[in-house]
């Protein structure tokens, strides 16, 4: 774009932001241009935060599970869950003196616990666990960050203090099968923003592929091994493989640790499904894979400073 003045007999072109006089041409205006694009491409940035992604798509999976359910229960005991975990971080943080800012990782934390747990329990249950939740995320760490998922750490002490119920409604577990599409878009959209689909693949690879073997063999006179491919196991399955396992803090970033992060959580999961029974199963595979993940990343720091 060329524009040209006239001041005191001289003739200025502007081109490019390249201005031209009689006496040469000289760049002009470049520091606020770069800086200009550089603010919008960090808002741009800021808007395509996948927390802020994903507290938009768990709040439209409540939605719809809450309406296709036909209960307000749900949505009462999600916003108990996340107004606890939200309070508790925020006193923390004034505590500890970090730096006050939104708590979208408490937000999401809440949302989980919420879409997780039974919509029938007590809401003084659901407040205590979101507590014990956002207490794990800032006491059990190393290098700053948690050390396990905050959302499985507080749902697995709530079955241990409380046998609270876990329905996993978050799955679309009470809805038609056919809205397991909606859970795989969702799951696909969250998983492309943190980068975490070889992760995700090995565990749901690795999950469905020991169940189909034990499904053939003498195993399954015992415990049907189709079971945890029916609902609502497949949809708790489903659930944790997309918004809980791909928790950045908690999980590698490496891609060939994040095979073995989902290997390790599958096979510790069937291990305790085969045992136990009970949706708890999930819970200790993620939380084994998570104390795996700090171990491991503790263990090569050593290794580097030696």
């Amino acid at each position: 774009m060329m524009k040209t003045n006239k001041r005191g007999g001289s003739t200025f072109q502007m081109e490019n932001n390249i201005l031209s006089t009689p006496k040469g041409s000289v760049t002009v205006g470049e520091s606020e241009i770069r800086s200009n694009r550089h603010q919008t491409k960090q808002k741009g940035i800021k808007l395509k935060k996948p927390k802020s992604i994903l507290i938009a798509i768990l709040l439209i999976i409540m939605g719809i599970t809450a309406i296709g359910s036909g209960g307000k229960e749900g949505i009462l005991n999600t916003s108990v869950a996340v107004l606890a975990a939200v309070i508790v971080d925020l006193i923390l943080a004034v505590i500890l003196k970090h730096k006050i800012k939104v708590p979208d990782g408490a937000i999401l934390t809440g949302l989980i616990i919420g879409l997780v747990l039974s919509s029938s329990i007590p809401f003084y249950q659901t407040a205590i666990t979101a507590t014990v939740a956002i207490l794990s995320k800032h006491f059990l760490k190393i290098k700053k960050k948690p050390i396990f998922n905050p959302a499985a750490f507080g749902l697995y002490f709530a079955i241990l203090i409380f046998s609270s119920g876990q329905s996993w409604w978050g799955g679309f577990s009470l809805l038609p099968s056919w809205c397991i599409v909606l859970l795989l878009i969702s799951g696909y959209l969250i998983t492309e923003k943190v980068n975490k689909f070889p992760q995700v693949f090995a565990f749901l690879g690795t999950y469905f592929l020991i169940y189909l073997i034990l499904a053939l063999t003498p195993y399954n006179n015992t415990v049907d091994a189709l079971d945890a491919l029916r609902n609502p196991y497949i949809n708790s399955v489903l659930f944790l493989a997309f918004f809980m396992l791909t928790d950045p803090p908690t999980s590698p970033a490496k891609y060939k640790d994040q095979v073995w992060f989902g290997i390790i959580v599958a096979v510790v999961s069937i291990i305790d499904f085969a045992l136990f029974q009970g949706l708890a199963y999930l819970l200790v595979g993620l939380l084994f894979g998570n104390a795996w993940k700090a171990w491991q990343s503790n263990w090569k720091a050593k290794g580097s400073r030696n």
